[in-house]
């Protein structure tokens, strides 16, 4: 079966905050950004004209430049995150920036189908958990447990809410695989299918056209 991916579990990480509601995928990856086609490097680019200066030095007041946010696997965004164009690049920013998973009211449905086919985990939780986890701010050794298989997630206070996930995009991520990975391992299954059917029958001749006359 084809995987090349980690399979999503439980996990506990530590988190950052990131409060601002309808967050674009031009403003996770900028537009300058996409002349590639595979992930590698595309973490320096995450949030680029937000997490930094016009030469490239990091601003002290943007949250994932803060020292405690330091080896956060879990983004906590505001309202209507991944909005706008539907570059899958800002999945792959996220990920290769080392986040597994993001935590919101709302995703915007591309964005969300994105993440999920390349791994990365969005979490959709009710306003006052996600008031809990803004109120938090993160930092400070607090982590934040996710249940992929129990669908749920726990809050550094012990708390605990279900999240939904869609049941085939469930299974690839537990599995490690993506969508071809999937069809990949039904290949028995496909072969046994396609042996209960005849043969098919293939002609040596094309068949005449309407009203044209084949001689001998």
């Amino acid at each position: 079966m084809r995987t090349g991916r980690p399979p999503v579990a439980t996990f506990s990480a530590p988190f950052v905050v990131l409060p601002r509601e309808h967050v674009d995928t031009d403003q996770i990856i900028p537009a300058r950004f996409l002349t590639v086609t595979d992930r590698e490097g595309l973490g320096d680019a995450l949030f680029a004209d937000w997490r930094l200066d016009e030469d490239g030095t990091p601003r002290a007041d943007f949250p994932l430049n803060a020292p405690e946010a330091r080896g956060a696997a879990i983004l906590v965004a505001g309202e209507n995150f991944g909005c706008g164009s539907s570059r899958e690049h800002a999945a792959w920013a996220l990920l290769a920036y080392g986040f597994r998973a993001v935590v919101s009211t709302r995703f915007a449905d591309i964005f969300r189908a994105n993440a999920l086919k390349n791994g990365l985990l969005p979490v959709v939780v009710p306003a006052d958990v996600h008031a809990a986890l803004l109120a938090h701010g993160g930092g400070a050794g607090a982590s934040v447990t996710i249940d992929l298989e129990g669908e749920r997630i726990v809050l550094p206070d012990g708390s605990e809410s279900a999240f939904p996930i869609d049941p085939f995009a469930k299974h690839c991520l537990l599995n490690g695989v993506d969508e071809l990975g999937f069809l990949l391992g039904q290949r028995d299954a496909i072969d046994a299918y396609e042996a209960t059917h005849p043969a098919r029958v293939r002609t040596t001749e094309p068949a005449a056209s309407p009203g044209v006359e084949h001689r001998a």
